[in-house]
Parts: structure tokens; C-alpha cells; sequence
């Protein structure tokens, strides 16, 4: 990736979530909301404080995240759509 997030700035990459439910039902496009999960592709080096101090981010690349419906920016790099986003909109880590 060509683009390296500043501060606390996060880019994530939606994880797609599955077509069919469990009993076998497709769910068309239409109906499908924005997954709320995604995969983190680049982090920034963390925020400053008012002394000049860098605090280094909780997440790293290759995390699963949870994060907020309507959080980021979205981004459009080499094609592929993205979201870019603070640390602080970020819920939660799959683990």
C-alpha cells in the first residue's frame, strides 16, 4: 500500500459478510448493510499529547475491529474502497 495514515488515523479494509443465512436463504445485495467488521491494512505511528509525547495505537496491522456504523471516511486506493478512521472509533478487537 502506497499511503501510510497520520497520528491515530486508521485505514481498514470492510470485511464482507456471508451471502446465505444458516437455514439457506440468499440475501441479495440490496438488502445487506455495511459490515461493521473489517481488517486493519496500515496504522499511523499514534497520537501526540500537548507535550510532544507519541502514544503508540492498541491496534496493529492484521487486527479484526469492530467499529461503528457510520465511523471513517471512505477511501478509495488502487481501486479498492477503504475506510479511513481515528483509534477512537473503534469499538472492539475480534480475537
Amino acid at each position: 500500500m502506497k499511503i501510510r495514515p497520520l497520528q491515530d488515523r486508521i485505514i481498514v479494509e470492510r470485511v464482507e459478510e456471508e451471502t446465505t443465512t444458516a437455514s439457506g436463504i440468499i440475501i441479495p445485495d440490496t438488502a445487506k448493510e455495511k459490515p461493521q467488521e473489517g481488517k486493519v491494512i496500515a496504522v499511523g505511528n499514534g497520537k501526540k499529547t500537548e507535550e510532544g509525547k507519541v502514544i503508540a495505537l492498541d491496534v496493529k496491522v492484521g487486527d479484526k475491529v469492530l467499529f461503528g456504523k457510520y465511523a471513517g471516511t471512505e477511501i478509495k486506493i488502487e481501486g479498492k474502497e477503504y475506510l479511513m478512521m481515528r483509534e477512537d472509533d473503534i469499538l472492539g478487537i475480534v480475537e
